[in-house]
C-alpha cells in the first residue's frame, strides 16, 4: 500500500499559515494530502487595535490560539503543533530544544514534504528567520540516527521556502499600504526575489474562499480600517495564485525546470 502524502509547515505565529501558506495547505488537503502544522508562538504580542485595549500577553495568546485553530479548520489543516515560545522572542529560543522537538514532530508525523520562511524571514522579521533556521537544523536532526528524540529517524524528501517576488510584493502592497518593522533601530522590508530563484509556482487560485474564511478567523489581526477586508477581498485570487516556493533541497528530482507540484518527484 502506497504511503499517504504528507505535507508540514513549520511557521512562527498565528495567521502565518493563512496569510501566506493558506492556499497551499486549502489545495493539497482538497487533494486528499494530509497536513500539518507547527505555529512556534501564540503572537501573545501581535495586537493591531487600539492599545488601550490590549487584553495582555497571556489572554492574547488564549485568543490567538482559538484563531489559529478555527483558520486551521477552515484550510482543513489536520493536525497543529503550537511549541509555545514567546512571540517575539523566538530567536532567543534554546537552539538545541527548539530543534529538538520540531525534529521529533517530523518524526512522528514523517512528512514528504516541509515549507517554511526564507532566511531572509520575508521582511526581516527575526522569528521568522529563527524558525527558518530551526527548521532546517531540525530536518538533520530527524534523520540522524544517533540524535536521541523521540520517534524512528525520518527522511524528509523535500525542503521549501515561501519567497516573495515583486509580483507578489505589488499586490501585497495594494492591500497592506507598507510591510516594514523596525529591529535594533533599522528598518526592514519585504526582501524581493528574482523570478529566476522560483522553483515551484503553486496556483491556488480555487481556494481563495476557504483563504478568506480564515483570514476572518484571525479578529485580533484584521485592521481597524474598514476597508481592509474589501481590498483583501479584491485580490485575494491573485494573491492565492501566486504561491511562490524555491525548492531548497531535494532527495527525488531537480534541475531548472519550474514546478507546479510540491510532490513533483514523489508521486
Amino acid at each position: 500500500m502506497a504511503e499517504p502524502l504528507r505535507l508540514m509547515c513549520i511557521l512562527a505565529h498565528p495567521d502565518d499559515e493563512t496569510l501566506g501558506f493558506g492556499a497551499t495547505l486549502a489545495k493539497y488537503a482538497a487533494e486528499g494530502v494530509e497536513t500539518y502544522l507547527i505555529t512556534a508562538t501564540r503572537g501573545e504580542r501581535g495586537w493591531h487595535r487600539d492599545p488601550s485595549d490590549n487584553p495582555g500577553m497571556d489572554a492574547l495568546g488564549q485568543i490567538r490560539e482559538k484563531e489559529l485553530r478555527t483558520a486551521a479548520e477552515c484550510l482543513n489543516i489536520g493536525d497543529i503543533c503550537l511549541l509555545d515560545y514567546i512571540d517575539g522572542d523566538l530567536d532567543q529560543a534554546d537552539p538545541p530544544e527548539a530543534i529538538a522537538r520540531i525534529a521529533a514532530y517530523v518524526r512522528q508525523v514523517r512528512p514528504q514534504v516541509v515549507l517554511t520562511f526564507a532566511p531572509d524571514g520575508a521582511y526581516g522579521h527575526p522569528d521568522h528567520i529563527a524558525i527558518s533556521q530551526f527548521t532546517s537544523a531540525a530536518l538533520v536532526a530527524a534523520a540522524d540516527t544517533s540524535f536521541p528524540i523521540p520517534h524512528p529517524p525520518h527522511r524528509v524528501s523535500k525542503l521549501y521556502y515561501h519567497i516573495v517576488t515583486q509580483e507578489l510584493v505589488d499586490v501585497y502592497l495594494s492591500v497592506f499600504d507598507d510591510i516594514v518593522m523596525m529591529v535594533d533601530g533599522v528598518e526592514r522590508r519585504a526582501v524581493i526575489w528574482p523570478d529566476w530563484a522560483v522553483t515551484t509556482r503553486i496556483d491556488g487560485s480555487d481556494y481563495a474562499e476557504d483563504v478568506m474564511k480564515a483570514v476572518k478567523c484571525h479578529q485580533t489581526q484584521i485592521p481597524a480600517d474598514d476597508g481592509f477586508l474589501a481590498r483583501l477581498s479584491e485580490n485575494a485570487v491573485a494573491l492565492c495564485r501566486m504561491q511562490h516556493y524555491m525548492r531548497v533541497y531535494s532527495l527525488v528530482n531537480g534541475g531548472r525546470e519550474p514546478e507546479d507540484d510540491l510532490f513533483a518527484g514523489i508521486t
